[in-house]
């Protein structure tokens, strides 16, 4: 049958998996070029896009159902060691980010840029890049029209390609591919998109202990 849904509606369809990302991408990259305080940015990245995600949620709850998943949480500790162990071993791309809270506020803000940069890290960047590449971008590179596919159909393209760019948007892009292949295997498992995001926000848990305990800002 002919494709009867216009532009429009595709584009509608679109916005609760495509809209929270750029609008994080967008702090993210137009902070340093417009030269924007981090101190600013990120709370502001972090409110803003957990602002979109609650506008969005009744459109996208039915592909995230909670649930104990030992697989996923095993799998973000999985990819915390593989993401450490290859430090200093491949070259990085891009800009290191390097958010040290104590370096940007004084006195108690500097607490609430902490906990609202690790809130985001654990609860806010899973839901929204999974949201994205593994809801999204692995059912649109199969078809324009995704929604018809089911949460973890799989094609060799669209899983290799997807996890090939989430890796490539990370300064840490070869640990990055290697999380992108294990979040992906997730979906495909649970056909529950709770998973990858549970694993995503374990490895980003550890990550920011990691970060606070070593004083390793460059992480962040």
């Amino acid at each position: 049958m002919p494709d009867s849904s216009g532009p429009k509606t595709r584009f509608s369809q679109f916005l609760p998996y495509v809209a929270p990302f750029f609008v994080f991408v967008g702090f993210t990259y137009l902070g340093p070029v417009f030269s924007l305080s981090k101190a600013l940015v990120f709370p502001a990245k972090t409110l803003s896009v957990t602002a979109l995600l609650f506008f969005y949620w009744p459109r996208i709850k039915h592909e995230i159902k909670v649930c104990l998943d030992l697989n996923a949480v095993m799998a973000g500790i999985a990819v915390f060691i593989f993401w450490m162990g290859l430090e200093n071993y491949y070259p990085k791309i891009g800009f290191e980010s390097g958010f040290n809270p104590f370096e940007l506020a004084q006195g108690p803000y500097v607490y609430i840029l902490l906990a609202s940069h690790l809130f985001g890290a654990v609860l806010v960047v899973p839901v929204v890049e999974e949201l994205f590449w593994r809801s999204f971008a692995l059912r649109f590179l199969i078809n324009i029209n995704f929604t018809r596919y089911a949460l973890g159909t799989f094609t060799w393209f669209s899983y290799v390609f997807v996890s090939i760019a989430f890796g490539l948007e990370h300064h840490r892009w070869l640990p990055g591919i290697f999380s992108g292949l294990i979040y992906a295997l997730l979906l495909y498992q649970k056909k529950n998109l709770f998973s990858p995001i549970l694993a995503h926000g374990v490895f980003n848990g550890l990550l920011g202990v990691y970060v606070i305990v070593n004083n390793e800002w460059g992480f962040w």
